[in-house]
């Protein structure tokens, strides 16, 4: 499947609250997670997109001078209950075509610019809570950070170690990287509803 969506780690800084311009810089596959919320197991396919705010740079640290990153995870799936539908159609500024619904490969979106509104959690998490399209007229910052892109079907070493070791782990506990070996039941379907386990055209960007 790799990292095309379809019907069926670096410690970061936190950004204060607000709307920001941004960049997708890192699409990371993390595999076919295992999920077991109130009794109920679940597989699903996950997947972390990562923006860099060119604008908003860290001001002292060992991070200064860096863009503040926020990140957010997926189901990698076009349902239309789907977060990720629902973030790239506002993202893109239009809703997918019947054909692209037929897959849509998030290389796509690696460099594109965006707006982000970030909040914060009870416990002072930040979170992505919202995907839009620049403003009209709008332009971005040249891109800072390398873009990054790992898909785990296509398993790279070199990429792989450059992430935190929470994502890392994560990571291992996939399916594909069979650290657990352990057969997926591909009956129990994923509820998009239920809560992630982790807190974790011409006119038409991508």
């Amino acid at each position: 499947m790799g990292l095309t969506a379809t019907t069926s780690g670096t410690s970061y800084k936190s950004v204060p609250p607000g709307t920001y311009s941004a960049r997708c810089f890192k699409v990371i596959d993390l595999g076919t997670q295992k999920r077991d919320y109130n009794g109920k197991v679940s597989y699903a396919h996950q997947v972390m997109i990562v923006w860099e705010l060119p604008t908003e740079l860290i001001e002292e640290g060992e991070y200064a001078g860096q863009p503040y990153a926020v990140a957010k995870f997926y189901t990698l799936s076009l349902h239309e209950k789907a977060n990720l539908r629902k973030d790239l159609e506002a993202w893109r500024g239009r809703a997918f075509s019947e054909e692209e619904l037929k897959g849509f490969d998030l290389h796509n979106i690696i460099g594109k610019p965006c707006m982000v509104s970030v909040i914060h959690s009870d416990t002072g998490k930040t979170k992505v809570n919202g995907v839009m399209a620049l403003v009209r007229g709008m332009t971005l910052h040249e891109a800072i950070n390398p873009s990054v892109v790992f898909d785990i079907d296509k398993w790279d070493d070199a990429t792989f170690d450059s992430f935190s070791d929470g994502i890392k782990e994560i990571i291992k506990r996939s399916e594909e990287a069979r650290f657990k070996g352990e057969k997926i039941d591909r009956s129990v379907e994923y509820d998009e509803a239920s809560p992630s386990p982790y807190d974790i055209g011409s006119d038409i960007p991508f």
